[in-house]
């Protein structure tokens, strides 16, 4: 397939019609018509800018908490790679590039006897996701730790937000959805590596015990709805161990769906809505979903 759109000049690289099923933790879904990797945030401005605003664009980190749907996505998918992931410190500010793993971060804080970040070593994910759905995990979140952030929107316009500007709530913020976020600025506190090091491994071991994480899955598929665990509304609804074609809900963790290696995106989805139909019959609760979802059925 030839190049579907007339696209700007770009010094990063630029890949067509290319399956996005092994970018996402899922291992499932269509193709995208485009992936752009910029080369840095002023590459990644000016291809915005010069873009046709009728083009759909939507950005891909480790595709962690995604599900591309199986009819492909029909746009740009903009990719935040190593170009992105540098950090860097000052004292107790550490500024890392979206593109940044999560648990790189909080590694890097541990390296520098910056406490506060140790929780990043459980959320799965890039530091993009994080400032945008102010990802959180064993009694912290990023709204705890923030500085600011810049973002690139649609139109290729640079912006430096605020906390303010972010307003943050659970697993929110309130940016305009079109902002691509190119780099986030933390503040830690000073505090003792081996302790540091050591409340790290007892995240890790928690999320050993606790998670799938040795199967495909995309993390937590629901937001816990105020007062309440998803998790324990899905069991109680007797979804453990529930199936649809190829995807299930984990015997381990009620709040992880997985691809027991067959499924499609479809199964994946349909089985998400299941489970919140039934959640919603036993106990008047809706959930709602964590994952992304994108692309065309």
């Amino acid at each position: 397939m030839g190049q579907p759109y007339n696209l700007p000049e770009v010094r990063g690289k630029i890949e067509f019609n290319k399956s996005l099923a092994k970018l996402t933790w899922f291992k499932v879904g269509g193709s995208a018509d485009v992936i752009y990797s910029p080369e840095d945030s002023e590459d990644l401005a000016h291809f915005l800018k010069n873009l046709d605003p009728e083009i759909a664009v939507m950005t891909l980190g480790v595709g962690s908490n995604l599900l591309v749907r199986d009819g492909g996505f029909r746009g740009v998918v903009i990719r935040l790679g190593r170009k992105f992931s540098k950090i860097e410190t000052d004292g107790m500010i550490l500024t890392a590039g979206a593109g940044t793993p999560d648990i790189i971060l909080s590694q890097k804080a541990r390296d520098h006897s910056i406490t506060g970040l140790e929780f990043l070593r459980g959320v799965p994910g890039t530091i993009g996701g994080a400032l945008k759905m102010n990802a959180g995990a064993y009694g912290s979140d990023i709204s705890e730790i923030f500085v600011s952030c810049a973002a690139v929107d649609r139109l290729g316009n640079i912006h430096i937000l605020t906390a303010d500007d972010m307003d943050f709530s659970y697993r929110h913020s309130s940016c305009p959805d079109d902002f691509i976020f190119t780099s986030g600025t933390f503040k830690g506190r000073t505090g003792d590596k081996q302790e540091i090091a050591i409340r790290m491994k007892e995240i890790a071991a928690a999320r050993e015990e606790a998670q799938p994480l040795r199967s495909r899955t995309g993390g937590s598929s629901f937001k816990n709805p105020q007062g309440k665990s998803a998790w324990k509304l899905i069991d109680g609804a007797g979804c453990r161990g529930l199936k649809v074609g190829g995807a299930q809900i984990s015997e381990k963790h009620c709040n992880f769906m997985i691809n027991t290696g067959s499924a499609t995106a479809e199964d994946i989805e349909l089985l998400g809505e299941t489970v919140k139909a039934r959640v919603f019959e036993d106990s008047g609760i809706s959930l709602e979903w964590e994952i992304k979802r994108v692309g065309d059925k």
